[in-house]
């Protein structure tokens, strides 16, 4: 956006990484001020590194060879009292799930193998991608809350609250060569999302899995 406003690649950098970190920052103080969630500078710090991470590539590469990716599964919690949990809580339709249920999103950094090593017969679409997540969260800050029917308590505490770790391969969209304007158009989009793979996946409990296919 900066640089069709006519700034230089190097300003438009800084411009661009600077506006999105307050634009996110301004978020984090909504948030702050939330019964149900409150300050994060945890929140904070990611913010910063990812404007941090983009501004540096674009700087030292003028490309971006490591990305942010992500992804989401809709998820069904197996208990009627945590599926009302949730549906309360993260909303009943897909796209309020994708943006809200925490258990089913997975965050991505995603590296084109290609740019790290041009000299290698290695495809230039492929990525290999770290990936972070969590599981067991039902609430902002513990597994507790008041059932909204008929308004007791409820504490479901014996659910432990986990980190995930991932390791899989991706696919870098924009490496496709294509003429097509609308298609690169649609490439360029898919790659904000983690192409499913087979999937590595410990979490903080030490519990190892691998999935066949994981988005």
């Amino acid at each position: 956006m900066w640089q069709w406003a006519g700034l230089s690649e190097k300003k438009s950098a800084w411009a661009g990484g600077l506006s999105s970190t307050v634009y996110l920052t301004a978020i984090e103080f909504l948030d702050a001020h939330s019964s149900k969630w409150g300050w994060s500078w945890s929140d904070i710090g990611a913010n910063i590194i990812g404007s941090g991470l983009f501004i540096s590539q674009e700087l030292l590469w003028q490309e971006q060879r490591i990305q942010f990716k992500f992804s989401f599964h809709h998820k069904d919690y197996g208990e009627p009292i945590l599926n009302t949990r949730t549906d309360d809580l993260f909303g009943k339709v897909w796209y309020e799930r994708m943006l809200k249920d925490y258990n089913a999103q997975t965050y991505w950094l995603s590296a084109n193998l290609k740019s790290f090593f041009p000299k290698t017969n290695l495809p230039p679409w492929l990525n290999i991608s770290v990936g972070y997540g969590a599981d067991g969260m039902f609430g902002g800050f513990e597994n507790k809350w008041i059932d909204v029917d008929p308004g007791f308590p409820v504490s479901r505490t014996d659910i432990p609250r986990k980190r995930q770790f991932y390791l899989a391969p991706d696919v870098d969209f924009t490496k496709i060569q294509t003429n097509k304007k609308w298609l690169r158009t649609v490439l360029f989009c898919l790659n904000a999302f983690k192409c499913p793979a087979p999937t590595l996946m410990m979490d903080s409990k030490g519990k190892t899995k691998v999935f066949l296919i994981y988005f």
